[in-house]
């Protein structure tokens, strides 16, 4: 008994490292773009090149996660959280003293990187260290990301606003955290790893495949459709609600942003809940209340006033942001041999879609409006009927 709870005691100590490696990694990532204004100014850059700086960035971001997630899956790396930081620390030193668009390109690609590399792989490590408890385990993860998305605007406002580029490298205080909190799961997992190749076993959460090939297929279409519905509501959120309630209620800057953190915070409560309430009820379950909930509250949203509006976008962000742990850990259930592949396929597709969707919703802004742009996305959490047509998995 005493050893069971000094083995919880672990599970916990490394889930929450992983939590706050993912907060600094985030941290970090959101600096880029927080930073735009002062790139712009301080280079001379047009939107054009602050676009193709996006380009860049959101490749390496999203593309080469399911790649490094197989990689790490046929060579897993004890120390690959240090190899995510090194890539990131070298690209925020870049961002900070590039002197043309020419370095700076190498660097947000650099920043990139670092973000395929961490995720894939600490989102398997999270779930080989869950102790069965993956939705708990993911929850954790993932809400870790979502306060270090929320902190990065901050933060670039109180230092980098008023010092300039330069002060970036401050930033390079959070990049050694980031080593310190990633040592006591590099040293776990090594010894996860020395026992696995003891035992003769495979680092896998279940030893067979759920459904047929045919089967699995057709889910990871469902779970992909599924994905595309949520980060396209979330990205007219995410980019767009500021100026949304300054346009449509005439509030002030400030008060947009604090309107803005109130919605990123229920994102974060509501990933917190989502891992853990799966593991009770089943993914399938949460993934239909959470993405098709979201649609009450996203369809009355463009026909009511400011109060009304602010309670209803925490609930939207509440509501959607349960689903992806849910569809992550459904996902990794389908292939529980491929944990790092399937991270990496589906971190890197959600944050291609979201910068894809915030490209295309600007555009239709320019030429439509603000509000019929919201009004249009205001359906899209309807797609999570499809959800119905998920087969539901046998519990392990």
């Amino acid at each position: 008994m005493e050893s069971q709870g000094k083995n919880s005691s672990t599970m916990l100590r490394i889930l929450l490292c992983l939590g706050a490696s993912h907060l600094l990694n985030d941290l970090l990532q959101a600096v880029l773009t927080a930073s735009y204004p002062v790139i712009k100014t301080e280079l001379g850059m047009s939107f054009a090149e602050i676009g193709l700086i996006t380009l860049v960035y959101q490749i390496a971001a999203s593309v080469f996660q399911p790649v490094v997630g197989l990689f790490f899956d046929r060579h897993p790396m004890p120390n690959s959280l240090w190899v995510a930081t090194t890539f990131t620390t070298i690209g925020i030193i870049g961002l900070a003293i590039s002197p043309n668009i020419y370095w700076m390109l190498p660097s947000v690609f650099i920043i990139g990187v670092g973000s395929s590399t961490l995720h894939p792989e600490a989102s398997r490590i999270a779930s080989l260290a869950s102790g069965g408890k993956r939705g708990l385990a993911q929850a954790i993860f993932q809400v870790g990301g979502n306060i270090g998305s929320s902190l990065g605007p901050l933060l670039v406002a109180i230092i980098v606003a008023p010092n300039g580029r330069s002060s970036i490298l401050w930033f390079l205080l959070f990049a050694v955290l980031a080593y310190m909190v990633a040592r006591p799961v590099s040293q776990w997992f090594a010894d996860y790893l020395t026992r696995a190749k003891r035992d003769h076993i495979r680092m896998a959460v279940s030893n067979e495949r759920p459904l047929s090939v045919g089967g699995t297929i057709w889910a990871l279409v469902v779970l992909t459709i599924l994905i595309f519905s949520k980060y396209i509501y979330m990205a007219s959120l995410t980019n767009y609600y500021t100026f949304y309630l300054i346009e449509q209620f005439g509030v002030s800057v400030q008060f947009s942003q604090i309107c803005l953190f109130t919605f990123l915070a229920a994102t974060a409560i509501g990933t917190f809940v989502g891992g853990p309430v799966g593991d009770k009820i089943g993914r399938k379950y949460v993934i239909w209340i959470s993405i098709l909930g979201t649609a009450p509250f996203s369809l009355f949203m463009p026909y009511v006033s400011l109060w009304p509006t602010i309670l209803l976008s925490f609930c939207a962000g509440f509501m959607l942001s349960s689903a992806f742990p849910a569809i992550l850990l459904y996902a990794q259930e389908l292939l529980p041999y491929r944990l790092g592949l399937i991270s990496g396929l589906f971190y890197g597709f959600a944050f291609g879609v979201a910068g894809i969707a915030s490209a295309v919703l600007g555009q239709y802004i320019d030429i439509y409006g603000l509000k019929e742009v919201y009004d249009f996305c205001a359906y899209m959490p309807l797609l999570g009927l499809v959800a119905a047509l998920l087969p539901t998995l046998k519990k392990s």
